[in-house]
């Protein structure tokens, strides 16, 4: 499992991908990621729908809403998964939020996610030093890596602290907004990505949050390892009438 995120960031311009499980429909979710790697995607984020995500702008939340209606659960997503791993070497990372995982049983799902081949997980509402206290132990004995988030905000402090933390890659968030709020990238979130740059932490970073296109992506890349695309992603797959022809297209116009 170390060896899958481990190997992927020797290399650079790493493009991760978000998509919801079960969206557009129930059983996409495996046909959606084996398409991504065969057209060349690094890693991928499998969303958790959920009825009250924090974070997620309207697109992805649109998407968790239509994904809850298709039926998705955790036990499927795991499933899912389990399908993906028979052909997918890449890593797949899971993204959601804690009351989930308090619903499942912690050590649960955090057993479940290692079993049918997860890597890492984000939570973007559990707090580091609950993570420090609590579960640290617990996701470390199962094998699997935890990614938390810095915005424009976070102090320098706190920045060191948070990668240190973040065994797989830390996450960058590129603005104060949410999620598919921003289709360009202005002045103070370069700054703000100079500043992280000039830290220099060991820790790969991946940028994410208003990353949307081919332009976007390239200036993520100088500053981080790769970035992160989400509802770009899901707004292709909204009305896409071939989910194969969307995605290689998709990836495409990106790398």
């Amino acid at each position: 499992m170390e060896n899958r995120i481990q190997n992927t960031f020797q290399k650079k311009r790493i493009l991760n991908i978000y998509l919801t499980a079960g969206y557009p429909k129930l059983a996409d979710t495996v046909t959606i990621v084996q398409e991504l790697v065969k057209n060349g995607v690094d890693m991928v984020e499998i969303g958790m729908p959920f009825s009250d995500p924090l974070a997620d702008g309207p697109t992805i939340q649109n998407s968790s809403e239509i994904a809850i209606k298709n039926g998705i659960t955790l036990d499927l997503i795991f499933e899912q998964i389990q399908e993906i791993r028979k052909t997918v070497e890449i890593p797949i990372i899971l993204m959601g939020y804690f009351n989930q995982l308090l619903q499942f049983g912690i050590e649960q799902f955090l057993e479940k996610a290692a079993q049918v081949g997860v890597d890492s997980l984000i939570i973007p509402d559990l707090p580091i030093d609950i993570y420090q206290e609590e579960y640290k132990s617990l996701v470390e004995k199962y094998g699997l890596k935890m990614s938390f988030l810095i915005t424009p905000q976070t102090s320098e402090e706190r920045i060191h602290l948070i990668a240190k933390e973040s065994r797989a890659f830390l996450y960058v968030v590129s603005s104060y907004a949410i999620t598919g709020g921003k289709s360009e990238i202005e002045d103070y979130q370069t700054q703000y990505f100079e500043r992280i740059k000039s830290l220099n932490i060991e820790t790969p970073k991946l940028i994410g949050f208003g990353i949307s296109n081919k332009e976007t992506f390239e200036t993520a890349c100088q500053y981080a390892e790769g970035a992160i695309i989400g509802s770009a992603f899901i707004k292709a797959l909204e009305n896409s009438p071939n989910l194969k022809e969307t995605i290689k297209e998709f990836v495409r116009n990106i790398k």
